[in-house]
Formats: C-alpha cells, sequence, structure tokens
C-alpha cells in the first residue's frame, strides 16, 4: 500500500475476536476483487492485554480501497454508521458475497448485512441502483416497494417490480 495516498479508512478492531484486523484483511483479500493483505506491523514486545508478536496494525485494500486496520480492543464497536457498499451484477455475485459475509455475521434489511467482525456492508445489486434512479416515478416507487420487503436484494424481483409485474 502506498503512504502517498491521500486518505485512509482506518477501521478498528479487537485481536481477540475472530482474529481481529489481520484475520479480517485476509478474508476480505479472498473474497473480492482488487482486494490485497499489506504490510502487517506487530507488537515488538508484550503490553496489557497482548504479546509480542500480535499483529497491531494491518494495511490492506478491499475493493481498491486503502484500510488500516487497528487492533484496538474490544471498547468500539463498528455501527450502522460506516459501511462498504459493493455494487454487484448478477444474483450469483449477490448471493456469493452475501453468504460469505453473513457467515458468523448477521442480516439487516434492504440488501445490509453485517461480517463476524461487526463491520457492515451493502451488497447492492446495480438492478436495484438502476431502478430506483428510473426516470419513471412510478417505477422507482414500485422497486422501492419491493426493496422494502427483502433482506438480500432479489434481482429478479427488483426487474419484475420495475417493469410493473409481479415476480
Amino acid at each position: 500500500m502506498s503512504t502517498s495516498a491521500k486518505a485512509l479508512i482506518c477501521l478498528w478492531f479487537d485481536k481477540d475476536v475472530h482474529g481481529g484486523a489481520e484475520a479480517a484483511a485476509r478474508f476480505y483479500a479472498g473474497l473480492f476483487p482488487d482486494s490485497s493483505l499489506g504490510k502487517v506491523s506487530r507488537a515488538p514486545g508484550d503490553y496489557p492485554g497482548g504479546k509480542a508478536g500480535d499483529a497491531l496494525v494491518v494495511e490492506f485494500t478491499v475493493l481498491g480501497v486503502a484500510c488500516i486496520g487497528l487492533n484496538g480492543g474490544p471498547f468500539v464497536q463498528h455501527s450502522e454508521a460506516f459501511s462498504f457498499q459493493v455494487p454487484t451484477d448478477t444474483q450469483e455475485e449477490t448471493d456469493r458475497y452475501w453468504h460469505a459475509l453473513t457467515e458468523g455475521g448477521g442480516t439487516m434489511a434492504c440488501g445490509w448485512c453485517k461480517d463476524r467482525w461487526g463491520l457492515r456492508w451493502q451488497i447492492t445489486p446495480r438492478a436495484l441502483t438502476e431502478g430506483m434512479g428510473d426516470p419513471d416515478p412510478a417505477a422507482q416507487a414500485r422497486v422501492f416497494a419491493a426493496m422494502q420487503t427483502m433482506v438480500k436484494i432479489d434481482i429478479a424481483a427488483i426487474e419484475a417490480a420495475r417493469r410493473g409485474e409481479s415476480c
């Protein structure tokens, strides 16, 4: 990762929850394209709450976005105030990301979910975004109404709602 980046997203993890920042970075790098694990800075000695060799700061990239994972402990939790939005093209891609992220995490409404570390994700098919931007206000309303009934987004149902058909 380039240290010349104008900004990095810093995400706080607890090293004692599912392997912390390093495990999360490895997971994201294996799941998403244009993602990678970078430098892992480790504790040079024992410290309160940890041992020499523990990962302290992890540099990684998620879908081309530069991130820093900080193993800061259990004091700060992720919230709905921050999420990664991931556009998808197919139901297969939507399902793959959804199932991988929710394993050990949880589901929310309208395409939102959280992973095992508590980080929030929006798995958003482009069909939904396009439907919400349809020039026909009635089509927008149908897409919006259909989305509100969903947890994971169903592309076929969104496209049918946009056309005014039932799925």
